[in-house]
């Protein structure tokens, strides 16, 4: 009977399910983790606690200002920009 109940959730069908799922939970638990140990607004020990409101913009702007943020900055937000402006340009 046990056998029955398992094989009702494995099932190759549920499969993309387990995947969609798996990856919420893991972008989540980075998002956690991330704002718990490098977040400037986030403390954790007692003694950052009682200092209270920091001004401190250099280290908020570090946190803002992450690696991927710059390295698509400048960039065009589309996917494919090539195959984009062939299809939208008549002129190519």
């Amino acid at each position: 009977m046990a056998s029955a109940a398992v094989n009702r959730w494995l099932r190759p069908e549920v499969y993309p399910l387990f995947a969609a799922v798996g990856t919420a939970m893991g972008i989540c638990c980075f998002q956690l983790v991330r704002n718990v140990c490098i977040n400037p607004e986030v403390r954790v020990n007692k003694a950052g606690r009682v200092a209270g409101v920091l001004e401190n913009f250099a280290e908020g702007e570090k946190y803002a200002e992450h690696g991927l943020r710059k390295f698509v900055r400048g960039k065009s937000p589309e996917i494919m920009p090539n195959l984009n402006g062939f299809f939208s340009n008549p002129n190519n």
